[in-house]
């Protein structure tokens, strides 16, 4: 797990399984019976920090607003994100049979508080978690080289087109009483 961990940090999600393994002092078939998919090493090295996040969401619920809660999570989500080298490729690309991976774990965790937020009115129904991390993850990777505050930049205005109000071409339309800022 630490050669794992130390060539994700310096190469990425692309890390090369042969060096990781030369790295531990194990051969190639040693870490495949360990692990049998690159998405089952991405996972076990990320599941520390995917576990702290799957927390913070829970901690997230009891704030007195829910799209300030939701707001706050995803940002913090992107900028995890974007500062652990591979963890948004691995979110975006894990296999869809892998029911476990980071992603299926995140939308878990945030699906309280997107719920919470559209029952309390203030994003769409039509907003998905799942949907919500792919573009936060989407904006992780494009925000590798800017950083951590860029991504909470383009999360912020990201989160303005799951309000309430718009229609799908993002005109406003109806909305409801009360601010009209994002979190």
């Amino acid at each position: 797990m630490s050669a794992a961990s130390e060539a994700i940090a310096r190469d990425g999600a692309d890390a090369s399984l042969e060096a990781i393994a030369r790295s531990a002092g194990v051969g190639s078939a040693t870490l495949h019976r360990h692990f049998p998919s690159r998405w089952s090493l991405l996972e076990a090295v990320f599941h520390d920090r995917i576990d702290g996040l799957c927390g913070r969401a829970e901690e997230l619920l009891t704030a007195p607003d829910a799209l300030e809660a939701l707001s706050t999570w995803l940002r913090e989500v992107a900028v995890y994100s974007t500062t652990t080298r591979g963890l948004a490729a691995s979110i975006l690309n894990a296999p869809v049979e892998e029911s476990d991976s980071c992603g299926a774990t995140l939308i878990a965790a945030g699906d309280p508080l997107r719920r919470r937020a559209v029952d309390e009115g203030s994003v769409r129904p039509d907003v998905e978690t799942a949907d919500l991390l792919t573009l936060v993850n989407a904006i992780s990777l494009a925000a590798q080289e800017a950083g951590a505050a860029e991504a909470e930049r383009l999360v912020t205005l990201a989160l303005r087109g799951i309000l309430p109000g718009r229609d799908r071409a993002g005109r406003a339309g109806t909305r409801r009483s009360g601010p009209s800022h994002v979190a």
